[in-house]
């Protein structure tokens, strides 16, 4: 029994020493990955010329308002408020118009976001398996590794594999 005992301490012992372990700060692989740093560049002018035509939108918009309300001293009631019913609703149509283009403009970001974090998956995965790792964690904010030894960071290796393949 004693001889059964040792030798499945020895077993689990040898099984563990033979896993390979390293861990990623999966914040800094995102930030410092320069296809990821470009999107958001992209995105960012993007939603700087969305801001910009709807401030002219809105702003082209109060003119005409203003421009009605000084007309409409000299307009009937009736006729007034049937032309301001209309003005109201090609504001609201207006304003429909920039938050679903707005809308657009998150969901193909939120995409191409999700495509990222998939390439960058499956290269910590190619990278793990290339290398003998029998698990890569992920580290970080909100990652599961509290404390890794530095010799086990395997971040920066990721990191220049996946921008050398992203310049060329």
């Amino acid at each position: 029994m004693k001889k059964l005992v040792v030798l499945a301490i020895a077993i689990t012992t040898m099984a563990c020493q033979q896993n390979k372990i390293a861990y990623v700060d999966s914040v800094r692989i995102m930030d410092d990955y320069q296809e990821k740093v470009d999107v958001d560049a992209r995105f960012q002018t993007k939603a700087e010329a969305l801001t910009k035509k709807r401030d002219s939108i809105s702003q082209a918009f109060q003119m005409e308002l203003q421009q009605f309300q000084s007309k409409a001293q000299n307009m009937s009631q009736k006729n007034a408020q049937e032309e301001y019913s209309q003005l109201q609703q090609r504001g609201q149509q207006i304003g429909q118009q920039l938050q679903q283009e707005e809308q657009q403009l998150q969901q193909k970001s939120q995409a191409e976001m999700d495509s990222l974090v998939k390439k960058v998956k499956k290269e910590i995965r190619a990278y793990g398996k290339a290398n003998g790792y029998t698990y890569i964690l992920g580290g970080g904010d909100g990652g599961s590794v509290i404390y890794g030894d530095e010799a086990k960071d395997v971040t920066d290796a990721i990191l220049k594999i996946l921008n050398d393949k992203y310049e060329n």
